[in-house]
């Protein structure tokens, strides 16, 4: 062979060695993955088209990285939606959708931080967890959960997942207001929803609520900075979201676009252009993605297998799915206050189906209520100078909403009597329904007797178990929560079924059926007496609607003596729908504080109590009751 071919040969090969050594890691390499996370936040960015918003570092981001234009969290509130991001499954698939509770997980699900942990990164959480789960579950899934957690901790090489959050945008900093003519952005100049009335309080809260914006925008730029100063931003894959819309009236809570709706921005940098969704940085990605999701795509994206219990889907990595069709949400207890929802969405169309018709959208939840533009919002239409549409969040709901996100942003034109678009509603309310049953839902047991059923079982794992007819407790609910005159037999035979859950909603329709459940009344009276308080305490409201407020009472009496404080809770959101404030129902109350001796801020109970005696003009400690409003 000729030496000059030889030569040419061996340079060649050296090229290409060369070349495969460059390109391979990008390949195999695992990325570094960081997560920026602020509390509390709607898209209210620059770069998702709001022009009063100041967040250059965000839309810095953006335009180096994807941006997601339909992102939503499963939850309008934080537990739950972090309960549903650990997990990769829905919190209330696992029975902890309950606002504050710590009910088992099952030991079917693990933590993906563990699993990253298992194929050699460094996980690290600064600070906030807040799972909704028994703490004790969750230990050891962190090689560093704290105020003092980084990944510059980590072994040399190590590759890193760290989540970094930010209370800044979270509610209770407008809770006091900063001096007016410290004010960055104007109350004058914000743009109201058509759903507030405009009054100064709500424009002073929103106003302050965008000066905190970008403060948090300032503290993601530090963030990225201090990542380019460790050398490791083009090894890096950064996640920016929010943890759930807010915080603005009828946003943190409330299954509408103001509430769910979250700000998703990916960087990936070039070194990983394998794992871009599109052709370049700088692109909106329109996929429907949800919090389900998250677990699933960090572990594609590390390389890590996908376990089969997680619901969510892959939207980035080698295990990414083809784009779904739709993204479901949910409501439950939101702190003091029971009310369910579930709800469904596509690209365009947003589906409510509502299991609380029977109860207003603004029932007052303590912490919540400290907002001064959730006064004047009530205030202001109690006194009569709100609109129609403004005043419909003071009145019961429909069992189903239907909304056109495209062209009613706001979501405040219901379309589910519209005739015109009953095709996408039945196809909607289908695709909810499968959903329900598909994630066997736990919201359809009454909140502690999910519990007591579950005997020690997690309530993931009794849903499973073939011990509950989950199809014939849907179709109940279903019934109850939209009853016609010709399904009152149908009620009064749920209200004598074996099964405790079927004669909660057997009892529940005849509270929505009003007038026409009159033939019932001995049905009612009977319930009374039944070994589910849930059932007693529906009864007893069903009853009061009919005019027997003697049988009402001892039925909610009875209920409010119970020692369990959330079953207690459950009764007082019955008593105060009803704006009942007889001397009668005061003392029955009242009587359930002295047994208690102290009233606690952390029990639910007491929350509602308190705000009931502030209504009524009633010292408890009059009454020798210890009051401790110390937050748990």
């Amino acid at each position: 062979m000729p030496k000059g071919f030889t030569t040419c040969f061996l340079l060649l090969f050296q090229l290409w060695f060369l070349i495969s050594c460059n390109e391979e890691p990008n390949q195999t390499e695992k990325p570094n993955i960081l997560w920026i996370v602020s509390e509390d936040n709607s898209p209210l960015v620059g770069a998702y088209g709001d022009e009063f918003a100041t967040t250059p570092n965000i839309d810095r981001l953006a335009e180096n990285g994807f941006l997601y234009t339909h992102a939503y969290a499963n939850a309008p509130v934080c537990a739950p939606a972090r309960n549903t991001i650990i997990t990769g499954t829905f919190a209330n698939s696992n029975g902890n959708q309950h606002m504050r509770s710590d009910y088992e997980v099952s030991d079917v699900i693990e933590f993906f931080p563990a699993l990253l942990r298992e194929a050699g990164y460094y996980a690290t959480n600064n600070a906030k967890e807040d799972y909704n789960i028994d703490e004790s579950q969750t230990e050891g899934i962190w090689d560093e959960s704290s105020g003092e957690a980084h990944y510059d901790n980590r072994e040399p090489g190590q590759p890193f997942f760290a989540v970094f959050n930010s209370h800044i945008s979270h509610e209770n900093n407008i809770h006091n207001w900063k001096p007016l003519d410290e004010l960055r952005h104007l109350p004058d100049d914000v743009d109201l929803p058509p759903y507030l009335p405009d009054t100064p309080e709500i424009r002073r809260d929103f106003a302050q609520y965008y000066d905190l914006m970008e403060d948090m925008d300032g503290w993601v730029g530090e963030k990225i900075s201090e990542l380019e100063e460790s050398g490791e931003l083009e090894n890096t894959i950064i996640f920016y979201y929010g943890d759930h819309g807010g915080v603005y009236p009828r946003s943190k809570r409330f299954v509408y676009e103001t509430g769910t709706r979250v700000p998703l921005i990916v960087s990936i940098p070039e070194k990983f252009e394998h794992l871009w969704p599109s052709d370049a940085p700088g692109t909106d990605v329109d996929r429907l993605v949800s919090f389900v999701d998250l677990a699933p795509t960090i572990l594609s994206l590390a390389g890590v297998e996908i376990p089969e219990f997680m619901q969510g889907h892959a939207f980035l990595g080698e295990q990414k799915t083809p784009d779904p069709e739709y993204a479901f949400m949910f409501r439950d207890r939101m702190d003091e206050r029971y009310d369910m929802s579930r709800t469904v969405r596509n690209d365009r169309f947003r589906y409510i189906r509502n299991f609380t018709p029977h109860r207003i959208y603004g029932q007052p939840i303590e912490y919540l209520w400290r907002a001064a533009a959730m006064q004047s919002w009530e205030e202001t239409c109690a006194a009569g100078g709100c609109n129609e549409v403004q005043n419909k969040f003071w009145e019961t709901k429909p069992a189903e909403e239907l909304y056109d996100t495209q062209n009613d942003p706001w979501e405040v034109n219901n379309l589910a009597d519209d005739p015109d678009y009953q095709n996408i509603l039945v196809e909607l309310r289908q695709a909810n329904r499968d959903w329900m049953a598909e994630i066997k839902d736990t919201g359809f047991l009454p909140e502690i007797e999910m519990i007591s059923r579950a005997n020690g079982m997690s309530p993931y794992d009794y849903m499973r178990s073939g011990d509950i007819d989950l199809e014939r407790v849907m179709e109940a609910a279903e019934t109850a929560t939209s009853p016609k005159e010709d399904d009152l037999s149908t009620l009064r035979d749920f209200l004598i079924s074996d099964d405790s859950a079927i004669r909660f909603w057997g009892a529940t329709g005849l509270i929505n059926l009003g007038e026409d459940s009159r033939p019932a009344l001995d049905d009612l009276r009977r319930a009374l007496d039944d070994s589910s308080p849930y059932v007693t305490t529906a009864a007893a409201e069903a009853l009061y609607g009919l005019g027997e407020e003697s049988a009402a009472l001892e039925g909610f009496n009875n209920v409010l003596q119970h020692s369990n404080s959330l079953i207690r809770t459950f009764a007082l959101n019955a008593i105060t729908s009803l704006g009942e404030d007889s001397d009668e129902f005061k003392e029955v109350i009242l009587e359930m504080v002295k047994a208690h001796q102290v009233m606690a801020y952390s029990n639910y109970d007491h929350r509602i109590t308190g705000m009931l005696f502030e209504d009524w003009g009633i010292d408890p400690e009059e009454h020798g009751v210890e009051i401790d409003w110390s937050i748990f």
